[in-house]
Parts: structure tokens; C-alpha cells; sequence
């Protein structure tokens, strides 16, 4: 997981159990999410793929 503040990366985490991951992700947003420029971003380390990401860009 990755927390960056106006695109600067500023926190990574990992957790070997995705279900782990994806508390501490909400968990994250809950405790910084009220920040300007803050995005928290779920990403699989094998495949690449993003899981969660905060906002939302869409």
C-alpha cells in the first residue's frame, strides 16, 4: 500500500494476507483521509495491479 500526499510518496505498508491489507487501507483513509492531496493507493505487488485506490479517480 502506498500513501502519497500531492504525489509525493510519503508511507508504504505491507501485508502478506490481502484481507489485512484492505483493513489498514480503510484504516488509512479514515486516519489521514481528511488531508488536501492525499491519495492511498491498494496495490497487488505481483501482478501490478491497483485494488483499491482513494478517491477514486473515475
Amino acid at each position: 500500500m502506498l500513501l502519497t500526499v500531492e504525489g509525493r510518496p510519503v508511507q508504504h505498508g505491507w501485508w502478506g494476507r490481502e484481507e489485512t491489507a484492505r483493513g489498514k487501507f480503510r484504516c488509512w483513509i479514515g486516519e489521514r483521509g481528511g488531508r488536501q492531496g492525499v491519495r492511498v493507493t491498494l496495490l497487488d505487488e505481483e501482478t501490478d495491479a491497483v485494488l483499491a485506490d482513494w478517491p477514486d479517480p473515475r
